[in-house]
């Protein structure tokens, strides 16, 4: 899958987001929507520490990164299921770097379930994947932030926090306990310039959006094309959304100028969720 956003040098005119230099540890870099980000942080001149389970496909991104923007970036492959990931990638980026400023929450999404009939396993996976270990990761590296007086924590969620998805019981319920606990947290340090935002997706062109549409296809008899269209005539404007237009969100709650936004929800969305905030 090719990065999506377009080249690393800034228009003239362009918003200064003033993230330039600072360390950048994005989670599911190697496709989709933290690989978005991860080349959107980059072309506002990050320095970047990307993870995520695949290191072959981690390293062909971090080859990407470097040759399209001249960016210094390192890589650590680890598993958001295995309890020891959070220390792992944590110690990797301060090990690279002595220093994280920038935190991106994302992770691919479990499997698919009948919400009547779902596991303890399947609850101990969704949660390990989607709630512990992103809130491990992050609690890592806050006492750097508070004491360096700046720090943006970021979390990639879904839209199905606010109007849940039938199918995807287990990202639903996981992906709002972190919500929670960002909501809680950035009350807590937002007097030391560190923020706390989400970001809620809705259908963007990912593996993962494909998947689900496949899987939905197959349940149900009907044609992808038929199910695709399905959804679009969900969304009021009218077609999937495209990875680099939530990375360009996500870079904003990032920057200078966002520094009085916490706490804070976004749908990136094309107007999907009908309800208000």
């Amino acid at each position: 899958m090719p990065i999506l956003s377009g080249p690393g040098t800034r228009s003239e005119g362009a918003m200064d987001l003033g993230i330039r230099g600072r360390v950048a540890l994005v989670g599911g870099a190697s496709s989709g929507l933290g690989r978005a980000t991860a080349d959107r942080l980059a072309a506002e001149g990050c320095r970047l520490c990307i993870w995520a389970r695949s290191s072959e496909a981690l390293e062909r991104t971090a080859d990407e990164l470097r040759e399209r923007h001249g960016t210094e970036v390192i890589v650590v492959a680890a598993d958001a299921t295995d309890p020891s990931a959070a220390e792992t990638v944590a110690k990797h980026a301060l090990d690279g770097y002595g220093v994280v400023d920038i935190v991106i929450l994302n992770a691919g999404g479990p499997p698919t379930a009948d919400p009547a009939q779902t596991t303890p396993d399947g609850w101990a996976l969704a949660f390990q994947l989607l709630s512990v270990t992103p809130i491990q990761l992050a609690s890592r590296l806050l006492p750097g932030m508070r004491e360096r007086g700046w720090g943006r924590v970021v979390s990639i969620l879904t839209s199905g926090v606010r109007q849940p998805i039938p199918e995807l019981v287990y990202s639903n319920a996981a992906r709002s306990a972190l919500m929670a606990w960002m909501k809680t947290t950035a009350h807590a340090v937002a007097g030391e310039g560190v923020t706390m935002n989400g970001v809620l997706p809705g259908r963007l062109s990912t593996p993962r959006i494909e998947f689900l549409d496949y899987e939905r296809a197959r349940r149900t008899g009907q044609t992808l094309e038929a199910v695709r269209a399905e959804q679009i005539a969900a969304i009021p404007v009218g077609r999937y959304g495209h990875p680099e237009e939530l990375a360009s969100f996500v870079a904003y709650v990032c920057s200078e100028p966002a520094a009085y936004q916490t706490g804070t929800f976004t749908a990136v969305d094309g107007g999907l969720i009908a309800g208000l905030p």
